[in-house]
């Protein structure tokens, strides 16, 4: 056999063993059977409900802000203040037993005429009333001393209205009284270690201005 036979009898040879082959393979199925798969029945009409917060941003993309700005404001005193005290929180009871939001004890509550501790905790208005009149008697109480002392600076504090009447809130007006007098000598530390001089420091210069001094202010209950 010559080498041009041999060539073609190869390629024969090959071919042959490619058609056996492929006669004996498994015939694919390519059709899917698409019986447990139908969306035939369910309901494809729907909503998603978007909160009142998520329609306001995607109408005001670039506003990232949900909360008033109250910087100095009086406001922002008493919620600043009432921050300090308890997170703002008008239920919680402290371990020494203040109560509310502003932390009040029992005897500076009779003293602005509340004596239902119970109904005090669990009323935010109650809370906020009794806050002004104890400021606006604080604030009387201490008339002279803010006339004398605001603006000037004590221990590398300057003196503000604001900061004066925070500390009273604290430590009372006759603690605030000697703090000042003593040019910073005499001082006060609650249970805690607060003193008059950190509460003068992160509340001053707020406008407090439409607190009116009032030596008798007490809250008025309804009937």
């Amino acid at each position: 056999m010559n080498k041009k036979n041999s060539v073609k009898f190869l390629l024969l040879a090959i071919t042959i063993c490619a058609l056996a082959a492929f006669s004996v393979s498994p015939k694919i199925d390519t059709e899917f059977d698409m019986t447990d798969h139908s969306t035939k029945g369910l309901d494809l009409e729907y909503t998603v409900c978007i909160t009142d917060s998520v329609t306001f941003a995607l109408a005001n993309p670039k506003e990232k802000k949900f909360s008033p700005k109250l910087g100095k404001s009086f406001l922002g005193f008493k919620e600043a203040l009432g921050f300090k005290e308890s997170q703002n929180n008008y239920f919680t009871v402290n371990s020494l037993g203040y109560l509310g939001k502003y932390q009040f004890g029992r005897s500076t509550l009779a003293l602005i005429g509340i004596n239902n501790t119970t109904e005090f905790l669990n009323t935010p208005e109650l809370q906020e009333n009794a806050f002004i009149a104890l400021t606006s008697r604080n604030k009387w109480v201490l008339r002279k001393d803010i006339k004398r002392f605001v603006g000037k600076s004590i221990n590398g504090i300057r003196v503000t209205e604001s900061g004066i009447l925070a500390a009273a809130h604290l430590a009372g007006p006759g603690g605030v009284k000697k703090y000042l007098r003593s040019y910073g000598a005499s001082g006060f530390s609650d249970a805690y270690g607060t003193s008059i001089g950190s509460y003068m420091k992160r509340f001053s210069g707020y406008d407090t201005s439409v607190i009116k001094p009032n030596k008798a202010a007490k809250v008025r209950l309804q009937a």
